[in-house]
């Protein structure tokens, strides 16, 4: 059981479930609520990890599954480590690789054991138990490690739900038992399908293990919106609240704001990221897409509100350009600018937690998304 909390919490809002905090890792402190840039390869695409603390990034995620099969762990670890070897000095938290194992269901086989899965690029046999899965992200050398899962398609009957979280509990137990680096915090993923009481069972068993944080996964598997904040009201307070609560995987700008309202700390998700390199860009009036034939011409700055780099310097006629010929300068503006954007949202989070003014913030944000 862990002795000490990573967690300190600053400030409680007095109309929502949100929470200002801070968590601390042997790289330093974050500040919460957060959202984690995916540098699912030791990378965040299309930028530098110099754009990314510029922009304010305080931690990035990384993915065990991908980093274990190229370039590989010991090689990671033979370059000082993934700090190092991507020259980041903020944290990282490593992805256990159990959602990309389950992505990629076809390439894998699940035992009590672990998952035995084929590699994506070459076809290769290789195998991840619970252990194995610390022992890498030890190697990695993550400030945060989360525990092998199985993560449960939706939609999933209510056996297939425990069947899967009895196996997530049980091999969350033997990642407890091999973690051995107290520099290290180690959390627990919560299952549970879309069953509410599943959840707070699961909630419950893993607390009972103890970890450093907790996580809420299996969300944003295909279910509709309503039903993914019934499960994270399902979950959050039966978390303990002295740790660090995280969702994973999620999600848009309003699921961030939705999350937080209901007491998430910490987010990743592909979508600024992603969604940049496809031409969609998040702004202070709702989404653009910047292919579109109004912007071809236009001289005005993608969002006049912000100030990201990109904002300060290019005009939206230019990233119509260079989206539409398909030049790399393209994903590097047009990511800064995504980036910039949820690192700012969650800033302006934090600011009306401070100041017990959250329900305003969410009404404020809903009413100026009008979009194009």
């Amino acid at each position: 059981m862990p002795t000490a909390t990573p967690y300190t919490l600053h400030c409680r809002s007095s109309q929502c479930a949100a929470r200002r905090g801070e968590v601390r890792t042997r790289q330093g402190v974050f500040q919460t609520p957060v959202f984690m840039p995916v540098g699912t390869q030791g990378t965040v695409k299309a930028v530098t990890p110099e754009n990314l603390e510029e922009m304010g990034a305080q931690i990035i995620l990384g993915n065990t599954y991908h980093l274990f099969i190229r370039p590989g762990h010991q090689l990671i670890e033979r370059h000082g480590g993934l700090h190092r070897f991507i020259n980041w000095k903020g944290s990282i938290l490593t992805d256990s690789g159990g959602f990309q194992i389950f992505s990629l269901k076809e390439l894998a086989t699940i035992s009590e054991e672990g998952a035995a899965f084929r590699s994506h690029l070459d076809g290769a046999k290789l195998f991840l138990s619970p252990e194995e899965a610390i022992r890498v992200q030890q190697a990695l050398g993550s400030d945060i490690m989360m525990c092998l899962d199985t993560c449960i398609p939706f939609p999933a009957s209510r056996a297939e739900a425990i069947k899967a979280t009895d196996l997530t509990s049980r091999w969350a137990g033997r990642c407890r038992q091999v973690h051995d680096r107290p520099d290290r915090l180690l959390f627990a993923i919560v299952q549970g399908g879309m069953y509410a009481d599943l959840r707070r069972e699961h909630a419950a068993a893993l607390v009972d293990i103890g970890f450093d944080g907790y996580a809420i996964g299996g969300l944003s598997v295909g279910e509709e919106k309503p039903l993914m904040y019934d499960m994270i009201e399902a979950t959050a307070p039966h978390l303990p609240a002295e740790r660090p609560i995280y969702l994973m995987g999620v999600g848009t700008p309003e699921d961030l704001v939705e999350g937080v309202w209901r007491g998430v700390d910490m987010f990743d998700c592909v979508m600024p990221t992603r969604n940049a390199r496809n031409g969609t860009l998040f702004t202070s009036f709702g989404r653009v897409t910047i292919k579109n034939a109004r912007y071809r011409d236009d001289p005005a700055p993608l969002d006049p509100a912000c100030g990201c780099y990109t904002c300060r310097h290019y005009s939206r006629a230019y990233l119509s350009h260079l989206f539409h010929a398909r030049e790399i300068l393209s994903y590097h503006l047009n990511t800064i600018h995504n980036l910039h954007y949820y690192l700012q949202l969650m800033a302006a989070i934090r600011a009306a937690i401070e100041a017990d003014d959250f329900a305003r913030f969410r009404k404020d944000f809903y009413s100026t998304l009008v979009g194009e």
